[in-house]
């Protein structure tokens, strides 16, 4: 190592970035120098890869936690333990936080003991028990075993909610205030534990026995009067959840009720948490990103898609895609059942790509509409025949719209005969097809199965099948065949 490296070396933060565990590779003495510095377009992976410690030093410092944590999501397991090593105790912290838990885990993995607890100790334990939840066993018994007494009590509590409620994404770091209490003595609190709290904006007050009674705002304590008792100012009857609600269902709650924060309550209504809003935007970005997968015709999966291998894509892919197939057979089945209708007028083989394309489109249109509406809950599962009717109305709409341009084309090609075939067919498929694709959701939503189940490859693939016997069926009728 040169002299001109020595510097380098002295700014290097401890503990979480001890200059040994970056590993020797990291020394290169190329690149200390100014003059190595990379461009200000070159992303973290590019600069750690070409082992800039200065330029990585640098580019860590002038980039906010979130865009550092999307870079070393998008890195191996080693080039990102490596950036993350150089981060200051702190910054290291802001930027493990807004990790996914599984780029959390590859990043704990190439981590020391002492670093491991350090970092662990100082998350938030709402962000803590996601991360074990997702972790091995064996990690997360680790994790658990060097913990303080107080942070392992919190978060052992949060481990025992179930899968997807909103125990597990609230913070039990919350000042809860008497209902008997003045102004001026509240502030005080506030002053005393607010350093332990994750957030003081929203102040749930509570009886004797801890059982919520309402909500307080810290704009509110601070613009009254310092003699005013807090009953004079708590807003009664306050939105809530209960610990073993979905957490998507009560992020969705704070949505639509403009909410900065949510109290959360056991079975006995006493207070046991605080869903925060960033929490719940996480929330509704899992639950929204999962819905698109699915519609998509794929299976929802954690982590960065640029750090994902070209094999573990397809993998997420193949079942569907496989499942697709096999139901895509119906339609070959439909086709060779009327091939008789075909041989005597073989002109309407012509138009079957056009009939059950625009079917699947208008049933696939109708489904994410539905879904997107039960998910904003914009719809409910008692609106089915409500829905049925409307979104029949809407394909027979669409369906004349088309049977004009199909009528159209049918003439200028084939003749007047199978253009009304045609036309006809249209603005039934068009009106099957939304039914179909709009009420499908509702009825999966109401046997307890995920409404993104129904996606829209599998509408399409539904209405391909049964829009061909409309097809021949009308063909049949006014051909007279």
């Amino acid at each position: 190592m040169t002299q001109t490296d020595l510097p380098v070396v002295s700014t290097l933060p401890a503990p979480l970035s001890v200059l040994p565990e970056v590993g020797d590779a990291m020394l290169d003495p190329r690149s200390t120098g100014r003059d190595s510095l990379r461009s200000e377009g070159d992303s973290l992976r590019d600069i750690a890869d070409c082992h800039h410690v200065a330029a990585t030093l640098e580019w860590l410092d002038n980039h906010p936690p979130h865009v550092i944590a999307d870079e070393l999501a998008r890195m191996d397991a080693v080039s990102a333990g490596m950036a993350f090593r150089l981060l200051d105790k702190d910054r290291a912290l802001d930027v493990f936080e807004e990790l996914e838990p599984v780029d959390q885990q590859q990043i704990l993995t190439g981590m020391r003991d002492q670093s491991f607890r350090e970092l662990v100790e100082e998350m938030d334990p709402d962000d803590r028990a996601r991360m074990l939840r997702e972790a091995p066993a064996k990690v997360a018994k680790k994790v658990l075993a060097g913990l303080s007494p107080r942070e392992r009590r919190m978060t052992a509590a949060l481990l025992g909610y179930p899968e997807g409620s909103v125990g597990l994404f609230m913070t039990p770091e919350v000042i809860a205030l008497p209902r008997n209490l003045p102004v001026i003595q509240a502030l005080q609190m506030v002053r005393t534990e607010g350093a332990n709290a994750e957030t003081v904006y929203t102040l749930p007050v509570v009886d004797a026995g801890r059982r919520l009674i309402g909500v307080v705002e810290l704009r509110e304590l601070v613009l009254s009067s310092p003699d005013a008792m807090i009953s004079d100012l708590v807003v009664s009857e306050p939105a809530f959840a209960r610990a073993t609600d979905s957490a998507e269902e009560a992020a969705r709650l704070m949505q639509g009720a403009n909410l900065i924060n949510l109290p959360v309550v056991d079975s006995e209504d006493r207070l046991v948490g605080l869903l925060t809003i960033d929490d719940a935007i996480e929330v509704i970005e899992a639950a929204d990103s999962e819905d698109v997968a699915r519609q998509a015709g794929t299976t929802p999966w954690a982590g960065h898609y640029m750090a994902a291998g070209v094999f573990q894509l397809a993998r997420y892919r193949a079942l569907w895609l496989m499942l697709l197939l096999v139901a895509a057979t119906l339609t070959v089945t439909v086709t060779d059942f009327f091939e008789p209708t075909l041989e005597q007028a073989a002109h309407l083989a012509l138009f079957i790509p056009l009939l059950i394309g625009a079917g699947g489109n208008a049933g696939a249109q109708a489904a994410t509409t539905c879904v997107r509406a039960l998910a904003v809950g914009e719809v409910r599962v008692s609106d089915l025949v409500k829905v049925v009717w409307r979104e029949c109305r809407v394909g027979l709409v669409l369906g004349a719209m088309l049977a004009c341009v199909g009528m159209v084309i049918g003439t200028i090609f084939v003749g007047t005969k199978i253009a009304v075939v045609v036309a006809i067919t249209l603005v039934i498929i068009c009106a099957w097809a939304a039914t179909i694709g709009g009420t499908m959701p509702l009825l999966a939503k109401k046997l307890h199965i995920d409404p993104a189940v129904i996606s829209a490859p599998m509408v399409t693939t539904m209405v391909d099948a049964t829009g061909l016997v409309i097809y021949f069926m009308t063909a049949k009728l006014v051909l007279g065949i």
